[in-house]
C-alpha cells in the first residue's frame, strides 16, 4: 500500500501514519477495502490511551516526536517505558516494553492478562481521605506489597495515580510511596472501558511487558530495530533535587551508562532516539550524534515562576 493511501487512511481514521502502517504490515492488509473494514471493526481499542498520568510524559510532545520517528523499522524498543504514550501512537508488532518500577510493569501484565479481575477490584474503592490513606499505607506494612495479590497491588497503582497529587508517582528512599491525595471532584479511577480496551491492544500487538533494566532488555535489540530511551531526566541545576519514581536515584553516572548503551546499539546497526533536558551535560556525552530541540510545558514546579515552556533535546543516530 502506497505512503499516500496510509497517510489518507490516518486521515480518515484520526491515528498516526505508524500506526495505520503497523497494522497494515502485522495484518497483511494489500488492499485500501480490506483496510478501511479492519479499522472500522477494531478501532475501539486501536485508540486505547494511556490510563496513568505520568510526570514527563509525552503525551504533550507526541506530534513533535512523530516527525522523529523512523519511518521503516523491525522491532520497538521502550526500556524506560513510563506513561507509555510512544508505544499507544506506533502499536507496534512486535515490541519489548520494559523498567526497573515493579508495580508500573505489573500494572501493565495484570491490564493484559486479567483487565475484568482488575476493573472489579477498583470499583470496590473509593474516593474518599480514608480510604487513599488507606491504600497508600500498604506498603508501610509488614512485609509490604508482597501480602497482596498482583491484582490489588495494580488496583492500588491506578487508584492512587489517579488519585493522588498531580498523578506524581514518587517514593521515599524506602520505596513507600509518599504523595498527598488530590484535590478532585469525581475521578475516573476505573476507566474500564479504556483498561479493557488496552487489553486486547497489548494482546493484539504481542507486547512483551518485562521488568528489566536498560541495559537487560536492550541486549535483545538487533540491525534494523528503533529503540526510544525516555530515561529520567539530567537535572536542569545543579540544587535540583526531584526524587524520581523508584527509590534508586538515576544520577549523571547513569545517564553516562546510558550514551555508551546508546553508542553500542548504534554500532549494532539499530535506530536509536533519546529525550532529556537539554543541558551542556547530555550535549557532551552524546557528541557526534543528531541533536533535535522540542518544546514541552514543564507543570510541577514548587515555584511558580519556573512552571512553563522548556526545552528538551531529542539524541538520534539516523
Amino acid at each position: 500500500m502506497t505512503t499516500e493511501t496510509i497517510q489518507s487512511l490516518a486521515y480518515r481514521f484520526w491515528l498516526t501514519y505508524l500506526v495505520v502502517k503497523s497494522w497494515i504490515e502485522s495484518r497483511s492488509l494489500r488492499d485500501e477495502p480490506s483496510a478501511i473494514k479492519f479499522f472500522d471493526e477494531n478501532l475501539p481499542y486501536i485508540k486505547a490511551t494511556p490510563f496513568v498520568k505520568w510526570v514527563g510524559g509525552k503525551r504533550q510532545l507526541i506530534k513533535q516526536l512523530e516527525l522523529l520517528f523512523p519511518k521503516n523499522y523491525n522491532n520497538y524498543f521502550e526500556p524506560f517505558v513510563g506513561w507509555w504514550a510512544v508505544f499507544f501512537n506506533v502499536q507496534k508488532e512486535k515490541s519489548f516494553l520494559s523498567d526497573i518500577n515493579e508495580e508500573l510493569i505489573n500494572t501493565y501484565q495484570v491490564i493484559k492478562t486479567h483487565p475484568e479481575e482488575l476493573i472489579d477490584f477498583l470499583k470496590t474503592l473509593k474516593f474518599t481521605k480514608e480510604c487513599y490513606t488507606e491504600i497508600r499505607a500498604w506498603d508501610r506494612e509488614t512485609d509490604g506489597l508482597k501480602k497482596y495479590s498482583k491484582i490489588e497491588r495494580a488496583g492500588r497503582f491506578i487508584y492512587l495515580n489517579r488519585t493522588c497529587f498531580n498523578g506524581l508517582h514518587r517514593v521515599n528512599s524506602r520505596g513507600e510511596f509518599n504523595v498527598p491525595m488530590g484535590a478532585y471532584k469525581n475521578p475516573d479511577f476505573v476507566q474500564e472501558k479504556n483498561i479493557l480496551n488496552t487489553s486486547k491492544l497489548l494482546k493484539q500487538t504481542k507486547a512483551d511487558i518485562k521488568l528489566q533494566s536498560f541495559e537487560e532488555v536492550t541486549k535483545k535489540a538487533q540491525s534494523g530495530d528503533f529503540v526510544y530511551f525516555d530515561p529520567p531526566y539530567d537535572t536542569l541545576t545543579e540544587t535540583a533535587n526531584f526524587t524520581s519514581y523508584n527509590k534508586t536515584e538515576f544520577g549523571r553516572d547513569m545517564q553516562r551508562k546510558l550514551a555508551e548503551v546508546f553508542r553500542e546499539l548504534d554500532t549494532r546497526g539499530c535506530k536509536v532516539m533519546l529525550s532529556n533536558h537539554n543541558t551542556p551535560f547530555i550535549r557532551e556525552i552524546f557528541k557526534g550524534f543528531r541533536f533535535e530541540i522540542v518544546k514541552a510545558r514543564r507543570a510541577i514546579n514548587s515555584n511558580a515562576g519556573g512552571r512553563g515552556e522548556v526545552e528538551e533535546i531529542v539524541v538520534l543516530n539516523y
